[in-house]
This record gives C-alpha cells, sequence and structure tokens, in this order.
C-alpha cells in the first residue's frame, strides 16, 4: 500500500492541528492523514497519508477549494515537500 508524507511549515500550530479541513479534502478521495508536529522546530508539522500515490496528492493539490483550506490552516505553501514510502 502506497504512503506519502507531507512536510510543510504553518503559521499556527494549534489551528492548524484543530482544523476540520484535512478531512473535508483527504475524506472524499477514501484517505485520511495523521497529523505531526516538530517538536523543534514551532512552526513546522507533517501528515501521513496511508494509500495514497503522488498522483493522488496532485490530484488533491489541484481540487477545488484547496486554496482557501490552505489559507484556513496556515499552511505556508511554499515550505511543501512530498516523501513517498519505498
Amino acid at each position: 500500500m502506497p504512503a506519502l508524507v507531507i512536510v510543510h511549515d504553518v503559521d499556527d500550530v494549534d489551528n492548524w492541528l484543530k482544523s476540520p479541513k484535512r478531512a473535508g479534502l483527504f475524506g472524499p478521495h477514501g484517505l485520511s492523514a495523521r497529523t505531526f508536529v516538530d517538536p523543534t522546530d514551532s512552526h513546522r508539522v507533517a501528515l501521513f497519508i496511508e494509500g495514497a500515490s503522488p498522483a493522488d496528492f496532485e490530484k488533491i493539490m489541484q481540487s477545488e477549494g484547496i486554496a482557501d483550506a490552505m489559507a484556513h490552516d496556515g499552511v505556508r505553501g511554499d515550505t511543501l515537500r512530498m516523501l513517498e514510502e519505498r
């Protein structure tokens, strides 16, 4: 089963953790994301998405509402990195 780790920075970790936007974006694709916070950087977070391929993630990133969800969650898009399980 494929899996991805998505690492990025956010403006406010608490806001990002509480946000319902992830479920609204990943849920319709049959995916859920586990959240992680970097204990040494107060702005760096990660998502572990089991069952998602890079193509799946790119499809989500092109979906309607992604820009609003990222803005709501304070995601700094220029810091987004995707790691693929091998």
